[in-house]
């Protein structure tokens, strides 16, 4: 080889040695962060990420995952998008203390791979409200609950199909869906519901550096150890409606708007409590709209209310008062509790009874306060002179003049009267005073 060829065929290296650390370098994952309820919103959030993600060439999604669960429907979608993902989907229970419950569970084991941080758990996936098999009605034959258990069958099936495609624990995730089993990582990485246990995100790419995954039918290897990490970020709009979807905001909104209007007709002209009832009430019609819910529970819980308004207008002695209150926990209760299609709960403790305890006191209160005003003596007006005790000015034959509370009336009494004696305000009949002579006491 002539000194000319050895000349090129070194510069030939040298580029294929740039082209290979530019292509390395260019190489990138993206990610995103997934915490809260699964609703639809973040179900449209994840299924555009996987979309993204496949059309910009990333070599993974990364999707950091902290839900106590959600909706049925919004999961499915979820699982349906990671099954048929044309791009490696990485479920990384993170950060330390977070937690894959119910939903979470079927979105870990759908991913090519299913990672978890130190003291992270998994599992508890049982329908919410569904009655654990082998009860107490089930041994004597008693109570079956048979929209339980074809919910119950349903998303056993369901989970059983996701692991079997990915190759995981299938024993085991049937378990945490019929007896609501859950696992801390350690545990869940010697069953092998999930592949490793990563500290933090360098660590979760270096240790899936070079593993092979099934995407859309065809292996792929995996190459992310040192790739860039692009965030994928929820928008605006996106973000509002997952906070929205909350059974907890849901029920609050409603008591607030309601409230909220009640003030407003009770005092016209303040104008901010009318707007702002008006606004949470429109709030909590967009979440009713985002969450499924129990049209008997809404009925009950709005029912609820009106008898805890119609208590101030309407004098039942408490009667009214008390069964609103029932109506309204009964009916919070119950709004959200579809267990065929959500395990999202309105919190009964931490939120709904706090809440109807402080709408049910502001109403105590007013109901209070307009009962004293109505057995209050009069203050106002000319009939605030009835009772009062002034001093005949003249004689009262039967009519004269009388000084009152610093002014000077025509007087009429029913028995003479003796100019400088005490009388006594009986009643206001036009601009005269009707009067008799006052007690000894008075």
């Amino acid at each position: 080889m002539t000194q000319a060829e050895r000349r090129a065929a070194a510069i030939a290296l040298v580029l294929c040695g740039l082209l290979a650390s530019g292509a390395a370098q260019a190489r990138h994952v993206n990610w995103i962060r997934m915490s809260g309820t699964i609703n639809p919103a973040s179900s449209d959030f994840i299924q555009k990420a996987i979309a993204k993600s496949a059309d910009d060439g990333a070599e993974a999604l990364l999707i950091e995952l902290d839900t106590p669960g959600g909706l049925v429907s919004a999961t499915k979608d979820i699982i349906q998008a990671m099954l048929n993902a044309e791009v490696p989907v990485v479920v990384y229970v993170a950060p330390q203390g977070a937690w894959a419950g119910s939903a979470g569970t079927y979105i870990t084991l759908a991913g090519h791979i299913a990672a978890m941080a130190p003291g992270t758990s998994i599992g508890a996936a049982h329908p919410v409200g569904v009655g654990a098999p082998g009860g107490e009605g089930e041994k004597k034959g008693e109570g079956r609950d048979i929209a339980g258990e074809k919910a119950e069958n349903l998303l056993a099936a369901f989970i059983e199909s996701i692991a079997r495609e990915r190759s995981r624990n299938v024993e085991w995730a049937v378990k945490a869906v019929r007896q609501s089993e859950a696992i801390a990582a350690d545990e869940a990485l010697k069953l092998h519901v999930i592949d490793l246990i990563a500290a933090d995100r360098a660590d979760l790419l270096q240790k899936i550096e070079g593993r092979k995954v099934k995407v859309h039918g065809r292996e792929r290897v995996l190459e992310v150890a040192g790739a860039e990490l692009r965030a994928i970020e929820m928008t605006p709009l996106e973000r509002f409606l997952h906070v929205l979807s909350s059974p907890d905001l849901a029920v609050i909104l409603l008591l607030a708007g309601a409230l909220g209007l009640y003030v407003e007709f009770t005092q016209p002209g303040m104008v901010l409590p009318g707007v702002l009832g008006v606004a949470c009430l429109i709030l909590g019609a967009i979440a009713l709209q985002i969450l499924p819910f129990s049209w008997l529970g809404l009925i009950l819980f709005l029912t609820g209310v009106g008898l805890l308004i119609a208590e101030v207008f309407v004098s039942s002695y408490g009667l009214l008062f008390a069964i609103g209150v029932a109506c309204v926990l009964l009916g919070g209760k119950m709004i959200f509790d579809l267990p065929d299609v959500s395990d999202l709960r309105v919190s009964f403790w931490s939120v709904l009874v706090p809440a109807v305890a402080g709408m049910a006191a502001f109403i105590a209160i007013a109901i209070f306060g307009i009962g004293r005003t109505v057995g209050r003596k009069q203050t106002v007006g000319v009939a605030e002179l009835i009772g009062l005790i002034g001093r005949a000015d003249s004689a009262l034959q039967p009519e004269g003049s009388v000084f009152v509370r610093g002014e000077y009336w025509t007087a009429r009494a029913d028995e003479p009267v003796a100019a400088g004696e005490r009388v006594e305000v009986l009643a206001v009949e036009g601009m005269r005073l009707r009067v008799r002579r006052a007690p000894a006491d008075a």
